[in-house]
């Protein structure tokens, strides 16, 4: 097969590192002049105090935990097929949760206060169990990595993929918890967000995972045995139909309550921005569209389509969580049930957000870290998934 000029290779390898490394220093410039002029530059306020970078940065670490899901359909599950993705998967995995873990630190503002709550453990606080999740995560997939890129370790990868895929669950579990636990709100306190979450994260993860294997595959001049990549976007389709069931039943479930009635007209009729994000951009945008590519075989079959229904996955994943994050703190809260409440403070009315150019600047720069990982530990390290076409066929693995 054909391959670049090692000279040309590197000369890539250059530009994308610097485009990558400029993006993430304009994210921590613009989390640097944030924190020292105040949050008055951005478009949050006392209601909405979760703005655009924490929907990239929510992003990022649910598609950090679902990326792995290549992995441990490998290493836990056997399938011969995807083990020669599980170290790209384990390095995607670290560069996402990298980058998001950035984002959240930089947009709350005193990161330098991190100490203080790694050294003051709060048990019966959700955001202090993902204290211990997130520096667990890093520990446990680099174990993961280790075991398997070292020849000796080799036997130990089946238990250490056994391990990450539980963590992953568990770091998962508490990001949707977070909202869950969070009974304030009308969008949130709900036990279904926990295993939404995780769901979530397998469709986005994977969709991550394809771009980048598409774009690696396409830097070396490879191409994905049909078979293989047949197998992946069933996957990926079966990933969004799950995501789509589980927004329908949180849906469903808050316009059986009464008292949700009104949030559920606000985020789908007549919220302005939300109802188009929601309908247009992840229902239709985000899953119908990508589902058509997916499964009927006269779109499936263009060059480009699975890449095409990834990007399109991915922008879906981004609608839902801007209406879900924003549109929850945009409807008013409901402090007493029954009652028409109004002050001077705002309340009972619907919260007001634009996104501001610091902020929009921060939330990239999260990406531009978990891509300038992504670019150089794929240079350093060699993590391109290499086939054994004819291995894979004996042991049944491709024509299964």
């Amino acid at each position: 097969m054909a391959t670049l000029n090692p000279r040309n290779e590197e000369g890539l390898f250059y530009v994308l590192a610097a485009i990558g490394g400029l993006v993430s220093a304009v994210g921590v410039g613009a989390a640097l002049y944030m924190e020292h002029t105040g949050h008055v530059v951005t478009g949050m306020t006392n209601q909405i105090v979760w703005g655009l970078p924490h929907v990239f940065a929510i992003f990022l670490i649910v598609a950090a935990s679902g990326v792995l899901n290549v992995a441990s359909i490998g290493s836990v599950f056997g399938k011969v097929a995807y083990k020669s993705r599980a170290p790209l998967s384990g390095l995607l995995s670290l560069a996402m949760l990298s980058g998001g873990l950035a984002v959240i630190m930089l947009d709350l503002g005193r990161a330098d206060r991190l100490m203080v709550a790694a050294t003051h453990f709060n048990p019966t606080s959700v955001f202090g169990w993902n204290v211990i999740l997130y520096p667990g995560m890093y520990a446990i997939v680099a174990v993961y990595l280790w075991t398997l890129m070292e020849r000796r370790m080799n036997p130990y990868s089946k238990v250490a993929g056994l391990a990450t895929f539980i963590w992953r669950i568990l770091l998962t579990t508490g990001t949707g918890s977070i909202f869950g636990f969070l009974v304030a709100r009308q969008a949130y306190g709900t036990a279904l967000l926990a295993p939404m979450f995780i769901i979530m994260s397998f469709a986005w993860g994977l969709a991550v995972f394809m771009i980048v294997q598409k774009t690696m595959f396409g830097w070396n001049g490879l191409v994905l045995h049909p078979e293989i990549r047949k197998r992946m976007k069933n996957l990926l389709g079966i990933f969004v139909s799950a995501v789509f069931y589980c927004v329908a039943v949180y849906h469903l479930n808050n316009i059986y309550f009464a008292r949700n009635a009104e949030f559920e007209r606000f985020i789908l009729l007549d919220g302005g921005i939300f109802p188009a994000l929601f309908w247009g951009g992840w229902l239709l945008a985000g899953t119908a569209v990508p589902l058509a590519i997916l499964y009927l075989r006269p779109l499936s079959s263009i060059r480009g389509s699975v890449l095409t229904a990834s990007i399109l996955v991915i922008v879906g994943a981004f609608c839902l969580l801007y209406v879900f994050i924003i549109g929850g703190q945009a409807y008013p809260l409901d402090i007493f049930p029954g009652y028409d409440v109004r002050s001077s403070f705002y309340d009972g009315e619907i919260n007001r957000y634009q996104p501001s150019l610091p902020e929009v600047l921060l939330a990239f720069g999260g990406l531009g870290i978990a891509f300038t990982a992504t670019t150089v530990g794929v240079r350093v390290l060699r993590f391109l998934p290499q086939d054994d076409i004819a291995h894979l066929e004996a042991a049944g693995s491709i024509t299964d």
